[in-house]
């Protein structure tokens, strides 16, 4: 190639070797790349996508793919000529497949499995038949084992014939005749073993493994706590099935992570990219929600309708109605943004509820106190400015008791919201609930009505015989 094409920019290569049509260049182009480089040219190039995948080798073609968005990928799927997607789906490691198949239509899985070979078709065929979110469906049937009584020497042989094609040999698995998993060993500890030792000589016992039932989630903790780059899979008998690797866990987490933020954002979870959801779909996934939340807010006014007296007696404290309401549900949202994301990383467990209640007992005080010194400074000075007629006095002479009101009434309600915010997560994740459903929205539409009672409840204590 060219130097003027080597020192030009990976799309203006991209374009002269596309208009030259020539696709022995196109090919050796693609396949000279690094894979991040290939995604960056099908976002770039959209309407190119299959050609761009088409062109490469196969085991090159199988890297990036795995790494695009599902809808990328069903559309170069849909594009792609029948033996080309074999070739495909084929080469893909079974765990990046059967994440791809497994968000497609049943009519279309059943289509792409007739195209795999038997052996690859019955490895898809068991991941898919694994609970979604498993570890089972995320496995790879790709690792070296050896047995407890081959030697050093021989375990070399068993890397040289079979690594080439396995997700990593970074670590390798030792099973005894039953195939149950003994141990694991590093191929650094192999490398530097007399030639001639037994594996079980050299292996301390120490396993780390994950059952194929597992959930992704807490697998994604087993990982973080033990620091490895791939744990082995077994079922209920200690037989080895797979591996997980470190790559597919970064995914999940990422996965985990996006699903979290939507379900705090007061959503259900998109399936797919935002700008690849269809419209109505969209509107399905967000529709639910607003609806739960709009009827909730209607018990605010159900709760204001048992407080129509006191308002009529007092118009004042319906100023302050809006200031009282916001506060709660914003130490709530916080509070339940806090907690989700620290029960997510594994910080908070539902058995250290108490940790969690006490701290929030007195975070909620402070703060409740802190907002409420305020509100009623605020009351304070306004009163002392109608006082000298620079504003038209709408507190009358109970201003220091309205002033009490308010402050009092910011205590109590940030004290509540923010019990509400830290427990609802902990309650759901003991009821074996998505601790992301307490989205900022509900806790805050929660808080809005208890707020209510609160104020007035609050007012009738400071105002009985005066305003009220």
């Amino acid at each position: 190639m060219s130097t003027e094409l080597e020192s030009a920019s990976l799309a203006e290569q991209f374009d002269r070797l596309i208009e030259s049509d020539d696709k022995t260049r196109i090919s050796a182009f693609l396949n000279d790349q690094n894979i991040s480089e290939v995604a960056d040219l099908i976002n770039l190039y959209p309407e190119l996508e299959a050609q761009i995948i088409g062109n490469m080798a196969v085991h090159r073609a199988a890297s990036v793919f795995k790494i695009l968005d599902i809808a990328q990928q069903r559309d170069i799927v849909k594009e792609l000529p029948p033996y080309k997607t074999a070739a495909l789906l084929n080469e893909l490691p079974a765990d990046d497949r059967t994440d791809f198949l497994e968000e497609l239509p049943k009519e279309a899985i059943r289509d792409l499995i007739k195209m795999l070979d038997p052996e690859e078709r019955k490895i898809t065929l068991s991941m898919l038949g694994y609970p979604e979110d498993s570890v089972g469906r995320m496995m790879t049937p790709d690792y070296v084992y050896v047995y407890g009584n081959n030697t050093v020497e021989e375990v070399m042989g068993t890397i040289r014939k079979f690594g080439r094609n396995s997700e990593t040999v970074d670590v390798i698995y030792v099973i005894n005749d039953r195939g149950e998993l003994m141990d694991d060993i590093k191929l650094r500890d192999v490398i530097l073993a007399e030639p001639g030792k037994r594996i079980d000589e050299i292996i301390d016992g120490r396993i780390v493994s994950l059952n194929v039932h597992d959930d992704q989630e807490h697998a994604g903790q087993i990982f973080k706590m033990n620091n490895r780059v791939a744990l082995p899979v077994t079922d209920d008998n200690n037989v080895l099935l797979g591996i997980v690797t470190i790559d597919d866990m970064l995914w999940v987490a990422n996965e985990e992570y996006s699903e979290d933020l939507q379900k705090i954002g007061g959503t259900e979870a998109l399936d797919e990219p935002y700008l690849d959801t269809p419209f109505f779909k969209l509107i399905q996934k967000r529709a639910g929600w607003l609806i739960v939340l709009f009827l909730s807010e209607m018990l605010t006014a159900t709760a204001l309708s048992y407080f129509n007296d006191e308002i009529a007696r007092a118009t004042v404290l319906s100023l302050f109605i809006p200031l009282i309401t916001s506060s709660g549900g914003n130490s709530g949202s916080q509070a339940s943004t806090l907690i989700i994301q620290a029960m997510a990383v594994g910080e908070i467990t539902v058995s250290k509820w108490w940790q969690v209640m006490r701290r929030e007992i007195f975070s909620g005080l402070c703060l409740g106190g802190i907002l409420g010194v305020i509100g009623f400074f605020r009351i304070s000075f306004w009163a002392f400015l109608m006082h000298h007629g620079i504003f038209r006095d709408i507190y009358g002479p109970y201003s220091q008791r309205v002033a009490f009101t308010v402050g009092s009434s910011l205590v109590g309600i940030v004290l509540w919201g923010t019990l509400t915010g830290s427990m609802l997560p902990i309650i759901l994740k003991k009821l074996g609930a998505d601790p992301a459903v307490s989205s900022a929205p509900f806790v805050a539409t929660l808080v809005d009505v208890t707020g209510i009672v609160i104020y007035f409840g609050l007012a009738l204590l400071f105002l009985k015989g005066f305003l009220l």
